[in-house]
């Protein structure tokens, strides 16, 4: 069984990226998913939480996946793989709650999940960089 906040990265990514393929609003777009399955108000709570986050720092989560993967446009990432990067990135360099090799494991997970054949890599490889950001910043 899935964990709760494992769920809510799910719902999380599931809602931005119908907020960037059909420009939805955020409460629209959880509505709608939490409408369609049945999940704690605690999950869907912390889904909002990212959401909003990300949505908050949506500039600066895009120039650090800019920085990070250079050879990448941003716009020649796909919608998926964008919005796990800027998930995870959000997790990893602003929200500060969630351990980073857990928010690393999550982001490839979602990857594997929703994805293409060579997301999780793409998007391990990303954030292994964005990682050796964050262990400089916390010494």
């Amino acid at each position: 069984m899935k964990g709760t906040r494992h769920k809510a990265r799910e719902v999380a990514l599931q809602a931005l990226y119908e907020i960037d393929s059909v420009k939805h609003t955020a409460v629209d777009a959880l509505q709608q998913i939490v409408s369609r399955i049945k999940i704690s108000d605690e999950t869907v709570q912390f889904a909002q939480e990212l959401v909003d986050g990300v949505l908050k720092n949506k500039e600066q989560l895009d120039q650090n996946i800019k920085d990070f993967a250079p050879a990448w446009p941003l716009d020649q990432i796909s919608l998926v793989d964008r919005n796990v990067l800027r998930l995870a990135i959000y997790e990893i360099l602003l929200e500060n709650k969630t351990p980073v090799k857990v928010a690393i494991n999550e982001a490839v997970e979602l990857a594997k999940t929703f994805g293409s054949n060579n997301s999780s890599r793409f998007i391990n490889g990303v954030l292994g960089s964005v990682s050796n950001l964050a262990a400089n910043k916390q010494s």
